[in-house]
């Protein structure tokens, strides 16, 4: 019985095989761009700086699972209310298909705000972070789950020359050995099961747990109340990414704000 995520794997490699685009074009493509602003070190310094663990807010207008959540949502506004809500950067679905998200909602939530920006999709080929650094990202989601490792080790490396940070999402200790293995600095755990959908809000405790010193933790999903950040942040996180409740919330910014108020150290 195929899952969600074998779903929309099959159809962004599909998608990928049918790019011939040759990497001199893509070079040329990303030659004269600005430098990114630095994703990685937003969720670092935050923690260092404030004693406090940082919170990605995204940009997310459906889900597989939830159905739609804020289909009318304009990505330039709720950027503006995430960064007066304290966001330290933010996070763009730009998969159209399956999440009804779009490359002009990541151009439009970066241009509304100084804040650094995470192109959440599908990565499955080298075009895709290509295609991320063009349309304006600042990082890129590369799913330990959907990739093959030499996959994984190329894009890692790809990311990194081209000036993007790399989120690299893992679901439990064997995953996060494999993230490890390939050079990953920046490690998210996501508690929802990618194939069942599934939220275990245990999962990011277990899993940092084995993350050895370095590492840029993220947990990801299933962060709903103020209890659920202090419980990571004590866990040793120094990010959140949250959506849906931020998404669904009638005011954006004082819910974050709510959020951050349980991620700050005593």
């Amino acid at each position: 019985m195929a899952t969600y995520l074998d779903s929309i794997l099959v159809a962004h490699r599909l998608r990928a095989a049918g790019d011939a685009r040759p990497k001199e074009m893509l070079d040329e493509m990303v030659s004269a761009l600005p430098p990114t602003r630095g994703f990685e070190a937003a969720l670092g310094t935050r923690l260092a700086n404030d004693h406090e663990i940082a919170v990605i807010a995204e940009i997310k207008r459906r889900s597989p699972s939830k159905g739609d959540l804020a289909l009318d949502l304009d990505p330039f506004v709720l950027a503006g209310d995430y960064a007066r809500g304290g966001a330290a950067a933010l996070s763009v679905l730009t998969d159209e298909e399956f999440f009804s998200g779009a490359v002009s909602d990541l151009q439009l939530a970066r241009q509304a705000v100084d804040l650094p920006v995470l192109r959440k999709d599908f990565t499955v080929s080298f075009r895709d972070l290509y295609d991320a650094r063009a349309m304006g990202a600042d990082a890129a989601l590369l799913i330990v789950a959907a990739l093959s490792t030499d996959e994984l080790v190329s894009l890692v490396a790809l990311a990194a020359e081209l000036g993007l940070a790399a989120l690299v999402e893992v679901h439990d200790e064997e995953e996060l050995a494999r993230a490890l293995d390939a050079g990953a600095t920046l490690v998210g755990v996501n508690q929802r099961d990618l194939r069942t959908f599934e939220v275990d809000t245990d999962r990011a405790v277990r899993v940092g747990e084995a993350m050895p010193d370095g590492v840029v933790r993220v947990a990801e999903s299933g962060v709903r109340v103020p209890a659920d950040v202090s419980r990571l942040f004590d866990a040793g996180f120094h990010a959140v990414l949250v959506g849906e409740t931020l998404v669904r919330a009638d005011d954006p910014a004082e819910a974050l704000r709510q959020l951050r108020s349980g991620r700050v150290a005593s």
